[in-house]
């Protein structure tokens, strides 16, 4: 079993590679193929996680069906019998990692939710007892349970960080009507998904939404509520006050801070061992939330 990192699919025209996606542009439409790549500390490693990319294509499939009463989203299909016949040839690498989506104008923030403090929200709610620069009341742990999911919204940066913006920035940037809307339906989403996900022994911690617009209208794109996108944790071991495990690269990210390495690239070379242990929790977290193993 390995993993894909690199996909050409020659004829096809590509729009963009990101860390993990490869878009290729067919005209109206956009084809989404997620592959094994993964990163850690904005590096992509030189070795991928075998099935990430059916893992993260299918999970935004399931949230896409699941939250469409909510919100509109670009999604096509994810069936490569719906495909153009020109990507026949191609079946094997697309099946479970692609998806066909509608173009849309993207819009130039990441719409951040957080339903509890960790990660770059719980350092600044230690050093100033705020979060985005609103300020929280005191008590919150580690990995607390925030009273209710607050938005944060950042910049989107096609390399390196994003950077971390106020509600009124965004605002400047999108306009007020559609910055209220961003706000409102990405913590509603949030809260629907994380609600079902609790009942599936799940928590998700914090996410992070795209949205574009489709003939003037607010739609959902790109990936959406996977544990690259969130940090999901396994409810029957969590506990406030330490760093929670997690179903995504968690394993990937501790294993290189045991490293002399100064998380500049490239990446170092990782473990047969670190790369199945990682990919287990990818397989579990899709088992837990469907309810179904992943055709692989």
């Amino acid at each position: 079993m390995s993993a894909i990192t690199e996909i050409n699919i020659p004829g096809l025209k590509k729009f963009k590679s990101g860390k993990v996606r490869e878009v290729f542009d067919l005209g109206d439409q956009y084809l989404f193929i997620a592959s094994d790549r993964i990163s850690a500390f904005d590096v992509v490693m030189p070795d991928g996680i075998p099935n990430k990319g059916q893992v993260l294509n299918m999970i935004s499939k399931f949230w896409f069906d699941r939250t469409n009463d909510l919100v509109k989203n670009h999604m096509i299909s994810t069936d490569i019998n719906d495909f153009p016949k020109e990507l026949a040839p191609y079946n094997e690498i697309l099946k479970g990692r692609s998806m066909l989506v509608k173009k849309a104008e993207l819009l130039p923030v990441e719409c951040i939710v957080r339903g509890y403090l960790i990660g770059s929200g719980w350092k600044e709610y230690k050093k100033s007892q705020t979060i985005g620069g609103m300020p929280l009341r005191a008590g919150y742990e580690m990995a607390g349970k925030l009273d209710e999911p607050i938005f944060t919204p950042s910049t989107k940066a096609d390399e390196g960080h994003d950077e971390n913006i106020s509600i009124d920035e965004m605002n400047d940037i999108v306009g007020l009507e559609l910055g209220k809307k961003l706000e409102k339906i990405s913590i509603e989403l949030y809260k629907t998904a994380a609600d079902f996900a609790l009942t599936k022994g799940i928590i998700i911690a914090d996410t992070k939404f795209e949205f574009g617009m489709i003939n003037n209208e607010l739609t959902l794109i790109d990936e959406v509520l996977t544990p690259d996108s969130s940090r999901f944790w396994p409810e029957d071991s969590y506990e406030p006050g330490c760093s929670p495990m997690s179903f995504d690269k968690q394993f990937v990210r501790d294993y290189l801070e045991t490293l002399d390495w100064d998380k500049a690239p490239p990446g170092p070379t990782l473990p047969s061992e670190i790369l199945f242990k990682s990919r287990d929790k990818y397989l579990e977290a899709y088992k837990l939330l469907t309810g179904s193993n992943l055709e692989i």
